[in-house]
């Protein structure tokens, strides 16, 4: 598409130039190679990416922040949080003029749904949009828009290059694996976080991308911020396998707690979309509740990473810092409830800060749950008179790790996140038992994570089930056939002959005057009749039609037409559109192109 700001002399010099650069490629350079050297780049530019929404993020927040009061109540947590709001809400609406919200649920949609194509301005318009929104005080994470933009870097970098939407694919999954890597420090991780929640294959062809860009994204990030983790934790109790109990029940807790955040964060959207529709009164809504909440809980206050910190290092007290309940922070049983309510809140912050019209993800608030879980747990069972002296810090890493685990349904991610952004290894084993419980926990209640439930939903969401993807990945509109004569209710069994005669088919579909299918007629129920002149005036159409074994409508995902086929046992299904006729799906068009997308996405 030819940009409209260049010049048609320029426009035709770039074009030409570009054009010989991609016919020299494909003669001298591999496909395995070139996605090889364009992982580097994805790796590179996601990582820089990353690097300028953090930066962003703190010069924002530290400006704002810097004259805060530690000792009392701070009535700017009324205003800052709002003002950040209005103005991302501004930039979407008049500047974007696009919805950028929920990153990753459309990164995963633009792959099963758009062939990996995303469009060019998801590469800036996130970041700008979710810095004003967290660095001014809005409760979520910049995990989310950093997601969406690597994986625009690296569709439209593999759009530019004119390459297949399998390699597409790859090149949105190594974008998104190098976002994360990038603003975590945290290769593993952002390999991982492909895997699991964005669900891409582990083959061959993807594990040396997935790793080429992760590492690269992550030592831009090392070579500019230094080799400080993103976390400071230092271990204060070795892994002792009396407490394995409380490990368990941890992670069954973690399990509870990612279901109750779930599900409170998919409520609050749904009353933000279907109750609230004119766009001033989410934005008005969204502000209240987030206003209140960050004035009344300031660890509320953007992602939170000052609070983590703080628990990390066993300093609860602080968490009460710069609220109006600061002369409590002394109180053993008020700080307990303190952050008990921080646990059960940060869920509607977190949705009224995206419902009101603000741009940031659930990532970081679910790590933030999940520190504030586990610190939880042992702070209040160590008050309780029990004499357990549990490490609040160790179960503070746990519970990053578990809610984590249960939000996003990514238990190795949760696991490899926390360790590598804490440097937690020595608790590889209590980590790897409250992740797996919790997400086990969850499992049996919510089949879908927070990402993946929207998209599951709908039937368009792609999956490690071979099956389920391939039919994901097929169109309703790749398949129909539209060759089918129409006949009229009306017609005499002369005029049906007549029409079979012009036909290669043995199905007719009986429309009315308004094109809406009211039958159908099959060459073998008139093969009988069809050579009798006797009856060719007195028999019509409407007499002989039958009535389909079931109709597909044309917005249904192809897992629902197979079903549709196998309850019927049908060879052919009418397509309709509301009650307007379309065409037919057959089993056998199916298959053939089931077998074209199963070969395209499964080369080696």
């Amino acid at each position: 598409m030819r940009d409209p700001y260049l010049p048609p002399k320029a426009y035709k010099l770039v074009h030409n130039w570009w054009l010989r650069l991609l016919i020299w490629r494909e003669r001298h350079i591999k496909e395995k190679n070139l996605v090889l050297v364009l992982s580097l780049a994805v790796g590179l530019a996601a990582g820089f990416a990353a690097m300028i929404l953090k930066w962003l993020i703190h010069v924002i927040s530290g400006s704002l922040m810097s004259d805060m009061s530690v000792s009392e109540g701070n009535y700017m947590y009324i205003i800052y949080p709002v003002v950040g709001v209005l103005l991302a809400c501004w930039y979407v609406r008049y500047v974007v003029r696009d919805n950028i919200s929920h990153g990753v649920t459309r990164v995963l949609y633009s792959i099963s749904q758009n062939k990996s194509r995303l469009k060019p301005h998801n590469m800036y318009t996130s970041i700008m949009a979710s810095s004003i929104t967290i660095g001014f005080g809005g409760s979520v994470g910049a995990e989310g828009p950093i997601v969406y933009t690597g994986a625009a870097i690296g569709s439209n970098l593999g759009q530019a290059f004119r390459l297949s939407p399998r390699v597409l694919m790859i090149l949105v999954g190594c974008g998104a694996a190098a976002g994360i890597a990038g603003i975590f420090k945290a290769p593993i991780a952002g390999m991982l976080f492909t895997l699991e929640v964005l669900m891409l294959d582990l083959t061959t062809v993807t594990v040396m991308p997935l790793l080429i860009a992760s590492i690269t994204a992550a030592s831009v990030a090392y070579i500019f911020t230094g080799y400080d983790l993103e976390f400071f934790f230092v271990q204060s109790e070795p892994f002792i396998m009396e407490r394995l109990p409380y490990f368990i029940a941890l992670g069954i807790i973690c399990g509870l707690v990612s279901l109750y955040f779930t599900r409170v964060m998919f409520m609050m959207e749904t009353f933000f979309k279907k109750r609230l529709v004119v766009q001033w009164r989410k934005t008005l809504v969204g502000c209240a509740i987030l206003a209140t909440l960050v004035f009344l809980f300031p660890p509320l206050y953007g992602e939170g990473y000052g609070s983590i910190n703080s628990l990390l290092n066993g300093d609860p007290g602080s968490i009460v810092d710069g609220s109006i309940f600061y002369n409590d922070r002394n109180d053993v049983m008020f700080i307990v409830l303190y952050i008990g309510l921080i646990i059960l809140t940060k869920a509607f912050a977190t949705s009224a800060t995206n419902g009101a019209g603000g741009v940031g993800g659930t990532f970081a608030p679910s790590l933030y749950v999940g520190c504030m879980t586990g610190f939880f747990f042992a702070y209040l069972l160590n008050n309780l008179g029990f004499d357990l002296d549990l490490s609040v810090k160790n179960f503070a890493l746990m519970g990053m790790a578990g809610v984590m685990s249960g939000v996003m349904h990514a238990p190795l991610m949760g696991i490899f996140l926390t360790a590598e952004m804490t440097g937690g290894y020595e608790l590889f084993l209590p980590l790897l038992i409250v992740s797996t419980l919790s997400y086990g926990t969850i499992k049996i209640f919510e089949p879908y994570s927070i990402y993946t439930m929207r998209l599951a939903r709908r039937g368009e969401l792609l999956t490690h089930h071979k099956d389920k993807a391939v039919l994901t990945l097929l169109k309703m509109n790749s398949v129909i056939e539209t060759d089918f004569l129409c006949v009229a209710p009306e017609m005499n069994l002369k005029q049906m002959v007549d029409t079979i005669a012009q036909s290669s088919r043995n199905l007719f579909p009986v429309v009315d005057c308004n094109q809406r299918l009211i039958g159908v007629v099959q060459l073998d129920d008139i093969r009988n009749i069809m050579f009798r002149p006797d009856l060719y005036k007195r028999m019509h159409v409407s007499r002989f039609m039958s009535v389909p074994p079931a109709k597909v409508n044309l917005g249904d995902s192809m897992d629902k037409v197979m079903k549709t086929f196998d309850d019927t046992g049908a060879w052919n299904l009418p397509v309709v559109d509301g009650e307007k006729y379309v065409g037919f799906v057959s089993k056998s068009k199916i298959f053939n192109s089931y077998r074209r997308v199963l070969r395209h996405y499964s080369e080696d």
